[in-house]
This record gives C-alpha cells, sequence and structure tokens, in this order.
C-alpha cells in the first residue's frame, strides 16, 4: 500500500506543478520569425574602404553594434550571430516597420571623437575633431602603467592633425562617440606630436578592453551588404503555430491512446513520463532563453517519438519475458536490464549526431540541436530512470500480478 500511496503522490505533485507552472511558460516562450512574423537578414561584411580581410573582432563588435541598434528601435529581443569569417545573420521577430529597420541596421558603425570647442554648452561635444578613419586599424590596445593601472593606447594616420586637435583641447575633454552614444570623454593632458596618445580613466580590464575595442571598430568599420533576406507576415506566423500546435495536439492524444491500449500498466506510466518529459523541456526552454522555431518545433516532436520509442522497448522486453512463463517481478527485472543497454546506446548515438549538427552547423540547424540534446537529456531523465522506478512502484506493491495488466494474454504464455 505505501509503494501506491508513493506512486500517487509523485504523480499527483507532477501534475500539480505541470497544472500551475504551464499557463506561464507557454505566455513566456519566445517565438522565432517564422512562428510570430518578422524578418530575417544574413550580412556579409567587408571594410569600408578598400578591400581585404575582416578582422574577426571587428564582425563581433559590428554584430553587438547591430543588436544595439535594432534594441533602440524598440524591437523585442533580437537575435544577432556571427557566421564564418564575414557574415552576420539577424533575426527580428514581430516588427511593423520593417522597411524603416532594416535600413538602420545596414549602416556602419560611425565611431567620432568630439569636443565642446564653439559650443554653447560644455558638456554638449558638438564639433567633430576626428572620426573612425583617422585612426589606424586595429591599434587600440589595453597596456598598463606601472602602477598596473589599464590604459588604451591609439594610434593614428595623421600626426599633425592629432598634434593640432590635442594642443587646442589641452585640459579640455574629448569625447568618443559610437553610433551618436557617448562611450567615454577623457580630457586632453598635453599636445600629443607622435601620432599616439594614452587614455586613462579606464576602471577596470573590461573597460578599457570595451573602449580599445570601440575604437577598433569605429578605425575599421564595415559595410554591410544583403545576402540573403526573408520576410514572414504575422498572419502567416500565427497560422503556422496554430497549425502546429492543433497537429501536436491530435499527434499527443494518438500516442498516448496507442500506449494505454497496447502497453495496459506500463501504457498508464509511460504517459505520465510522456507528459512530465514535454513539461521539464518546456521548463528547460524557458530557463536556456530558446527561441522556438519551426525547425526548433520539429525536434521536440522528434523528442517525444525518442521518449515513446524508450518506453516501447521497455514494454515489450517485459511483456517477452512475460511470454516466456517468468513471474511478474522476474520479468520486470529482466526486461530492465535488457532494456537498457538497448535505450542508452540509442540516446548515445542521437547525442553524438546532435552534437555535430551542433557545432558544423549554422542558425536554424544549431537551434534543432540544442532543443534535440536538451530532449534526449532530458528524456532519460524521465522516460527511463522515472519511469522504471514508477513500475517498480507498481510491481512490488503485489497488487498486479496479472500478466493481463502488461499487455499480455494468458494464451501467450509459453509452457516452461
Amino acid at each position: 500500500m505505501k509503494r501506491l500511496l508513493a506512486f500517487a503522490l509523485v504523480v499527483v505533485v507532477a501534475f500539480g506543478l505541470i497544472a500551475w507552472t504551464s499557463p506561464g511558460l507557454l505566455n513566456n516562450t519566445k517565438l522565432g520569425l517564422d512562428l510570430k512574423g518578422g524578418f530575417e537578414i544574413l550580412y556579409e561584411a567587408q571594410p569600408l574602404t578598400g578591400s581585404g580581410p575582416v578582422d574577426k573582432q571587428s564582425l563581433k563588435k559590428t554584430a553587438e553594434s547591430l543588436k544595439e541598434r535594432a534594441d533602440a528601435q524598440g524591437v523585442a529581443e533580437p537575435e544577432v550571430t556571427t557566421e564564418g569569417k564575414n557574415r552576420i545573420r539577424v533575426k527580428i521577430a514581430g516588427v511593423a516597420n520593417e522597411a524603416e529597420v532594416r535600413e538602420m541596421l545596414k549602416k556602419p558603425a560611425e565611431l567620432q571623437f568630439r569636443s565642446a570647442d564653439g559650443c554653447t554648452d560644455p558638456t554638449d561635444y558638438c564639433k567633430v575633431e576626428m572620426v573612425g578613419s583617422d585612426f589606424t586599424e586595429g591599434a587600440a590596445k589595453v597596456e598598463y602603467t606601472s602602477l598596473n593601472t589599464p590604459i588604451v593606447t591609439i594610434k593614428v594616420k595623421d600626426k599633425s592633425k592629432l598634434a593640432d586637435v590635442s594642443k587646442r583641447l589641452i585640459g579640455k575633454p574629448l569625447a568618443i562617440y559610437l553610433n551618436d552614444e557617448l562611450i567615454s570623454d577623457p580630457v586632453v593632458q598635453s599636445e600629443l606630436t607622435e601620432g599616439s596618445a594614452q587614455i586613462t580613466g579606464q576602471g577596470s580590464i573590461e573597460e578599457a578592453q570595451n573602449l580599445a575595442d570601440v575604437i577598433n571598430l569605429g578605425a575599421l568599420p564595415l559595410k554591410l551588404t544583403e545576402k540573403y533576406t526573408q520576410s514572414v507576415g504575422a498572419t502567416l506566423g500565427q497560422k503556422s503555430l496554430e497549425e502546429t500546435a492543433l497537429a501536436g495536439a491530435i499527434a499527443s492524444v494518438v500516442i498516448l491512446l496507442f500506449m494505454l491500449i497496447f502497453y495496459r500498466l506500463p501504457g498508464v506510466v509511460a504517459s505520465v513520463c510522456l507528459i512530465i518529459f514535454v513539461w521539464i523541456l518546456l521548463v528547460a526552454f524557458w530557463l536556456m532563453h530558446v527561441t522556438v522555431t519551426l525547425p526548433g518545433i520539429a525536434a521536440f516532436i522528434l523528442g517525444i517519438g525518442i521518449a515513446v520509442d524508450t518506453n516501447i522497448i521497455t514494454a515489450e522486453r517485459i511483456k517477452d519475458e512475460l511470454r516466456n512463463g517468468k513471474s511478474i517481478t522476474s520479468a520486470f527485472r529482466s526486461g530492465n536490464k535488457n532494456s537498457f543497454r538497448t535505450v542508452i546506446d540509442a540516446h548515445i548515438t542521437n547525442i553524438i549526431a546532435a552534437a555535430v549538427l551542433y557545432f558544423i552547423g549554422q542558425g536554424s540547424v544549431k537551434g534543432f540541436a540544442v532543443v534535440q540534446l536538451a530532449s534526449i537529456i532530458i528524456n532519460i531523465l524521465t522516460n527511463l530512470f522515472l519511469t522504471r522506478y514508477l513500475l517498480h512502484l507498481i510491481v512490488k506493491s503485489g497488487r498486479f500480478n496479472k500478466p493481463s495488466y502488461y499487455g499480455v494474454k494468458e494464451s501467450e504464455i509459453r509452457a516452461l
């Protein structure tokens, strides 16, 4: 009786948590542009002037700049990733002013050094003294003083220009702007005649490195060329979501009925564990801030299929042992033992395949792999170990000792 109470307690607590948290999980799930509507652009980056390879750090900072620009336009959680040596992929869901956002995104990063010389307000910084192209590409570096304080060193292409600006602004700030955003406003200490300067005042190594990255990004502005675009209307995205949800609901009902009809008690346990599996996977999505797309849903459904297979393999092995004339307890023990290695081997091959997709793939392929990896790990916890624990409670209770409870007819049992 205690084991049945333990079984009931696990089921009641699990389903109570599912009922309590599922509405919030579903409402907080982030949808990709193929389900919510929006657009996707693949940019190819190249230096604004001349030709040559694109610096990896500049590509990364350009991607961050794109994300910041999208945020400034009120875009909710834009997805910006780098690909290969010179490509950036941007995914933005749920925007109404697509043309305006696209035009804003493709502008090069604009670095300016400004002063308040001639401005009405001493903090206005209205006068542009130098721009990104005045600086040597990649020359901004983090160095350290004798007191181990981080500083940023920079070099310019025209020594006389820096000398003129620094001489005129001694004791005054020379503000650094990226895309019209104030990054730093160091004060000029002396005339700089060697074509290089040191910027002090950074409180940490991270702050100094960020400033150096900003200057290098502005010194090597990248021109973005659209290589691929895709737009999905909000209506089409909503229709895709509704059709996917309907198909998933129908498939789930059919799967649960199949398990109940063919496997009886193991089918009941499998159905409970499948529902828990889906809920934990949604929790994992929420914790990882996963953006759900159609490829992600495909991986989700594949994970459910793998979970069903896990339960079927275990239940079939138990049925085979019962047909051979073993007792319920013995059949449960042998069935679990014989199926364990088969199930684990299958999961390991799936993990390897998903890992290869993750490390080699890009964009939606990598998203598919992440969902598949998460589903396999959760599947092992729920549909392998939890299923066996719940079945163990039922078998050891001693109240379900008929083979028919496990989907085996008396006529199928072979005489020893």
